[in-house]
C-alpha cells in the first residue's frame, strides 16, 4: 500500500522576501527555516500577485491574477464562480483543513446582506475546513482568557508594550516585551491548533494551511523575543532624504507618504509613519525579526512532530507568505503602492521525494509568482489543475530543472479605491474603477502602468532602490513602449478563460487544454 501523501502550507503574513538566511539575511537567527531550505528549494525573486491580504490570498488559494478574480481589495467580495484549492482537494478526496484566515468576503450575490460575515474584515474561503479561525480573534482570545490570564477591557491592548498606558516611553516602535507572555501569543495558539489538528488524523492523509499572523502589525513581541535582536544590526533603511522629496515621485506615493500612521502598526503609535527616525526605524526592524525567530521557534515543533511521527518524509512542505512589508523603505509601512518590498515573499518548498535529491539546497533565481503555488500542491498530489490558474506548477524547480518556456519577467497589480480605513480614490480625484495600477519587472526595468495617472520607469541596474523616474526622459521612449507592449500581451495571453477552453460542435462538446 502506497505511502499517505500530505501536504503542509505554511502562509506565513507580512513577511519580506529577502529576509531568509539562505538569501543572504544573516543577521537573522531561523535554524527551522534555515533546515527547510537546505533539504528543499529557495525561490529568491517570488512575488505576490496582489497587495493587501485579501487579493493576494485570492491569488494564492485560486491560482488567480488579480486582473481575472477580482477581489482587488479587503473587504471586495470573491466570486463563488471561482474554484480554489480548497474545492479541488475536496474533488481528489482530501478534507482541506486550515488554521488562520484567508481574508475573503463572501459573495453578495449568494450571501443575505445581513450575514455576519459583512461585518467582518474578511472570512474563510468557501472550501476549508476551519481548525483555528482568526478573522474575529474570538477563539483566540477565548483560549487565552481559558488559560488563566485576565484580559483587558479593550482585548488588542495584549499587544501594548508592558508599562503603564500612556508611557511615552513605550510609543511607536519599541524593545519593551508585549503585555502577552510567548506561551500565550497568537504565534503560540496558531501552532497548537495546528499541532492539535495534526494529533488527530490518527494516520490518515491530510491537507494543511497553517497560517500564521505574524510578522504582520501590531509590531510587538513578546519576551524573549523582544529583545533577540539589536537595532543597529539591521539593515539600513532605503528611502528619499525627507518624505517631501520622496512624494515628488508619483500622487499616490504622496498620498500614502502623507497619510499612514504609526496607529495602524503599533497598538500606541500617535505619529505619522513617515515621521519615524532612522533608529525608530530600526528598532521596528529589530521587533519584526523577534516575530520572525518566534515563528521560527514554532516551525520547528511542528517540523520535529513530523520527523518524530514517521511523517517528515511522506509531507510536501510549502512555505510562503501573503505579501511582504515596506518597513519603512521609501518613508511607509505596510504593503502598499508599487515598490518591492510589499511584492516579494518568501517561497521554500521541500519535495520529499527522491526525485528531488539533487535539487536539495539550491536557489532558483527564476521569477515565479504565488499564482504558481495553487498548481505546484495539485501537480504534487496527481490531481489536475483547473485551466482557471494563471501559475505554473514549480515542481520541475524542485527537480533541479527549468522549464524551457518559463517566464522571463513577474507581474503584479495594485488597486487603490476608497476603503472604510483608507481614502486616496477621494484625495486624487480618480474614478473608482480607474483605481489600479499593474507592473511588469525583470532584471533589467520595472514598468508602472497606471489607468489614470502617469506611468512609472525605473532603470534598476543604474537604479535598484527605484527614486528615479525615466518615463519623462526621451532617451528611454522605446523602452516605456516595449513594456507598455510586455504588459499588453500579458493581460491578452491570461484574461480570465475558465470557459474559453471548451466549445460546440458539430459532434458535440469539445475541451481544449491550451
Amino acid at each position: 500500500m502506497p505511502a499517505p501523501k500530505n501536504v503542509l502550507l505554511i502562509v506565513v503574513d507580512q513577511w519580506r522576501g529577502l529576509m531568509l538566511p539562505k538569501l543572504g539575511a544573516d543577521y537573522l537567527k531561523l535554524p527551522n527555516l534555515d533546515r527547510l531550505c537546505a533539504e528543499g528549494v529557495t525561490f529568491r525573486n517570488h512575488f505576490t500577485q496582489a497587495v493587501p491580504c485579501g487579493p493576494a490570498r485570492a491569488s494564492l488559494l485560486t491560482g488567480q491574477y488579480l486582473m481575472n478574480h477580482r477581489a482587488v481589495q479587503n473587504t471586495i467580495p470573491l466570486s463563488l464562480r471561482f474554484t480554489n484549492l480548497a474545492h479541488e482537494l475536496r474533488r481528489g478526496g482530501y478534507d482541506p483543513a486550515l488554521v488562520g484566515y484567508t481574508t475573503t468576503t463572501p459573495d453578495p450575490r449568494h450571501t443575505a446582506p445581513n450575514d455576519p460575515r459583512f461585518f467582518v474584515l474578511g472570512d474563510i474561503m468557501d472550501g476549508f475546513r476551519s481548525v483555528g479561525a482568526f478573522e474575529n480573534r474570538d477563539a483566540y482570545f477565548g483560549w487565552v482568557e481559558g488559560q488563566g490570564f485576565k484580559l483587558p477591557k479593550n482585548r488588542d491592548d495584549i499587544w501594548l508594550p508592558q508599562g503603564e498606558r500612556g508611557d511615552e516611553a513605550g510609543a511607536g516602535a519599541t524593545g519593551r516585551p508585549a503585555v502577552i507572555p510567548k506561551e500565550l501569543s497568537d504565534t503560540a495558539w496558531f501552532t497548537e491548533r495546528g499541532l492539535s489538528y495534526l494529533r488527530g488524523r490518527g494516520g490518515k492523509p491530510w491537507f494543511l494551511h497553517l497560517g500564521y499572523y505574524r510578522p504582520h502589525p501590531p509590531f510587538i513581541a513578546p519576551a524573549p523575543y523582544n529583545a533577540m535582536y539589536r537595532p543597529e544590526d539591521m539593515p539600513k533603511v532605503v528611502r528619499a532624504a525627507s518624505p517631501a522629496e520622496e512624494a515628488k515621485q508619483n500622487a499616490l506615493l504622496a498620498y500614502y507618504v502623507n497619510n499612514i500612521n504609526q496607529a495602524s502598526f503599533f497598538q500606541d503609535g500617535k505619529a505619522p509613519a513617515s515621521a519615524m527616525s532612522d533608529a525608530e526605524v530600526a528598532q521596528l526592524r529589530a521587533t519584526y525579526c523577534g516575530l520572525m525567530s518566534e515563528i521560527d521557534d514554532h516551525l520547528g515543533r511542528v517540523f520535529d512532530y513530523l520527523k518524530q511521527t514517521g511523517q517528515w518524509d511522506d509531507t510536501l512542505i510549502v512555505f510562503t507568505c501573503d505579501h511582504g512589508e515596506q518597513l519603512g523603505d521609501h518613508h511607509l509601512l505596510g504593503k502598499i503602492g508599487y515598490f518591492d518590498e510589499s511584492y516579494r515573499i518568501p517561497m521554500v518548498i521541500r519535495d520529499p521525494r527522491a526525485e528531488a535529491n539533487g535539487a536539495r539546497g539550491s536557489i532558483v533565481e527564476r521569477f515565479t509568482e504565488t499564482v504558481d503555488t495553487m498548481p505546484t500542491i495539485l501537480e504534487w498530489l496527481g490531481l489536475p489543475v483547473p485551466r482557471q490558474c494563471d501559475g505554473h506548477s514549480l515542481l520541475p524547480f524542485c527537480q533541479g530543472d527549468t522549464p524551457a518556456d518559463w517566464r522571463t519577467e513577474a507581474h503584479y497589480e495594485f488597486d487603490f479605491r476608497d476603503l472604510h480605513y483608507s481614502k486616496p480614490e477621494s484625495a486624487l480625484g480618480v474614478p473608482m474603477d480607474k483605481c489600479a495600477l499593474a507592473v511588469v519587472q525583470d532584471d533589467a526595468f520595472k514598468y508602472v502602468h497606471f489607468a489614470a495617472l502617469p506611468p512609472l520607469l525605473f532603470d534598476l541596474k543604474k537604479d535598484p532602490g527605484q527614486f528615479v523616474n525615466c518615463a519623462t526622459d526621451p532617451a528611454y521612449a522605446a523602452v516605456v513602449a516595449d513594456y507598455a507592449r510586455k504588459m499588453l500581451d500579458w493581460r491578452l495571453g491570461y484574461a480570465e478563460r475558465t470557459l474559453t477552453g471548451y466549445r460546440a460542435t458539430p459532434k458535440g462538446l469539445e475541451v481544449r487544454a491550451a
